[in-house]
């Protein structure tokens, strides 16, 4: 029997490892050659100190005091020499994937399906035996390299990987390297390279409601982490805001209805900014937040949209006198 734990580096990268029962994730990490920080071993000087952001675990009674204060115990923090995993775990490490001598995992797969979801938005999907090894936390993105090119773009992974195949969701930009290939060139079949994961916008153990707020296509991490929730279940709430520019840039509607059916505790609201959108809900996310679903502070917001739209709902909460427990947000940008 072993645990897999998610090894998350300072520069984004993520890194699954397996650790047997009874090994410390350290010798889990060097065995199978990641060399995360470490000196002596023996939970005497805290060079291992890293933060579990998930997970079950057994400290070890074997370290002192200077290496690893009883208050940052309870706050989360590790020494990984001593740290044995009782279940999957989460773990942030403070160095880059450079320095602990790992790199982005790359994989080869080829095309399963690309359908036009609207004039705006482009729906790809991938499979390949490869891919049936590909772990990542829902939210993390990969870089897709573009076929007949050099270049890649960054996607989030709007699915979980199911028999070797994952999906992303992507904005068309007219004359975008990838969204011409999309559009003009592609067809089952054709081979692509992914590398990664990516990203520290992920789904953190559910301790409290939870409100996700998308823009556009960033839809997609949001539609992977509600795959794990309905899969695992929740104790808390969840909302998800959903807002668009256009009608025709609401996608993937028919997906979150299917959603909130698995998930007992799960609701939604989609919103156009459109002043002619003959959409129920108009206007920006920001108008369709309501004081419950910030709860006082007593929530965890994850964001995920154009920077414009991140900005905006940061300065709308702090408008509104509250400190989220968590604030989240990935922002990004169309490529060309």
């Amino acid at each position: 029997m072993s645990h897999k734990i998610a090894l998350n580096f300072e520069d984004g990268v993520t890194r699954f490892i397996d650790a047997t029962v009874g090994e410390t994730v350290a010798d889990a990490a060097y065995r199978q050659g990641i060399n995360i920080p470490l000196d002596c071993r023996d939970g005497a000087c805290g060079a291992c100190k890293c933060f579990a952001e998930a997970g079950q675990y057994d400290l070890g009674e074997e370290y002192v005091e200077d290496a690893l204060s009883e208050e940052e115990a309870e706050q989360g923090y590790v020494l990984t020499c001593q740290m044995r995993a009782e279940s999957d775990c989460v773990v942030r490490v403070p160095a880059s994937s450079e320095v602990c001598k790992t790199q982005q995992a790359s994989y080869k797969a080829a095309i399963s399906a690309v359908r036009q979801l609207s004039d705006s938005t482009i729906a790809l999907s991938i499979k390949g035996e490869a891919l049936s090894k590909l772990a990542f936390l829902p939210g993390q993105y990969v870089n897709l390299q573009v076929p007949g090119s050099e270049q890649s773009r960054a996607y989030s992974f709007s699915t979980l990987q199911k028999d070797g195949e994952v999906s992303f969701l992507i904005r068309n930009v007219p004359g975008g390297l990838m969204s011409s290939f999309l559009t003009g060139l592609a067809k089952a079949g054709d081979s692509m390279t992914l590398a990664g994961p990516l990203g520290s916008f992920y789904l953190r153990e559910i301790k409290r409601p939870l409100l996700l707020l998308a823009g556009g296509t960033g839809l997609a991490p949001f539609t992977a982490m509600l795959e794990k929730v309905a899969e695992q279940g929740s104790a808390h709430p969840l909302h998800l805001i959903y807002g668009v520019t256009n009608d025709f840039d609401l996608v993937e509607m028919d997906k979150l209805e299917a959603l909130a059916a698995r998930i007992a505790n799960f609701t939604y609201s989609a919103c156009v900014a459109s002043p002619d959108s003959s959409y129920p809900l108009k206007g920006y996310v920001t108008q369709h937040i309501a004081p419950k679903h910030l709860n006082d502070g007593d929530v965890d917001v994850y964001l995920c949209g154009p920077p414009p739209m991140v900005e905006a709902v940061s300065s709308y909460i702090r408008e509104q006198g509250v400190q989220p427990a968590n604030f989240y947000y990935e922002k990004f940008a169309a490529s060309a």
